[in-house]
């Protein structure tokens, strides 16, 4: 396999090295350096308590790109201190184009594309080395089982939630919307079947912050779309957010959270739609920036 960080090498020990010492234990040497390089790439902002597992996870990759949009907290510090190769680039312009700015720092023939609240499990981890030894498509997605407020959610549209993230450094990038990304791919897409692990809200603080960030960032990328909405179609489209969540995606077999996490899809879309609206009629105090 081609050279990486010095920490992240197939063939070198360091902090998150073990991970790939136990992944490709059972291969043989020449198994080994049959493999394709794979670069990871994650983009943050203030994840100080997420981004140590997740780089933990990734031991088995040769290089780690850690994007950072101007963190206050020590994400940065931590970063380095796995031996991730950092860059800060605060020249926030949305999602689609700070992980596309990150890929264009990945060096290797693969890339692995991670939020820093998401863990790559063990199984994972040899599915994909198996496609970087031998892979039959170009581009690859994987289920990804999220959390919320303590509870792995296996209903309420959040499961299997499959994610496209692994792919040839040439053969795909991201869309450049705001929120919402998505990988665009050139030809088809694998699937494996090991799952991501997501570990999206801590408490309900993070539920309410996020829907806040998220519901602004919404409303300008639908304003930039052209949409157009009213406090009805708010309410309207909340409603609906709460009945495709609790009935029509099975919510109710969720349990109590499964109602929680109902509700508060319902706020968020109410909020994206109100603050649109805001928006349209260029009210003092309209939401703007990130």
């Amino acid at each position: 396999m081609p050279g990486g960080s010095a920490m992240l090498s197939a063939r070198q020990a360091g902090p998150v090295s073990l991970a790939k010492s136990r992944a490709v234990s059972s291969l043989t040497s020449l198994q080994r350096h049959s493999l394709a390089s794979l670069s990871v790439t994650v983009i943050t902002h203030n994840e100080a308590h997420n981004i140590e597992a997740c780089l933990r996870s990734v031991g088995f990759a040769d290089q780690v790109v850690v994007l950072d949009s101007g963190s206050t907290d020590n994400t940065v510090q931590i970063a380095r201190s796995l031996g991730a190769e950092v860059s800060v680039s605060p020249d926030w312009q949305g999602f689609g184009i700070q992980k596309n700015r990150a890929l264009a720092l990945a060096t290797s023939d693969w890339v692995l594309s991670l939020d820093a609240d998401e863990r790559v499990t063990p199984e994972l981890q040899l599915e994909i080395l198996a496609c970087l030894r031998d892979p039959a498509f170009d581009v690859y997605s994987f289920p990804r089982l999220s959390s919320y407020c303590g509870q792995y959610m296996r209903h309420s549209g959040w499961y299997p939630d499959r994610v496209t993230r692994l792919f040839r450094r040439t053969a795909a990038r991201f869309s450049e919307d705001l929120v919402h990304e998505k990988v665009v791919a050139q030809g088809p897409v694998g699937q494996l079947r090991a799952q991501l692990l997501h570990e999206s809200f801590r408490n309900f603080e993070a539920v309410l912050d996020k829907a806040n960030r998220y519901s602004t960032a919404g409303a300008q990328s639908l304003l930039g779309k052209g949409k157009t909405a009213s406090v009805g179609k708010a309410i309207g489209h909340g409603l609906w957010a709460f009945i495709r969540t609790y009935f029509l995606r099975l919510g109710f077999l969720d349990g109590r959270m499964g109602l929680v996490l109902a509700v508060s899809n319902a706020e968020g879309t109410y909020y994206r739609y109100l603050k649109l609206w805001l928006l349209q009629r260029g009210a003092k105090g309209a939401p703007g920036g990130r």
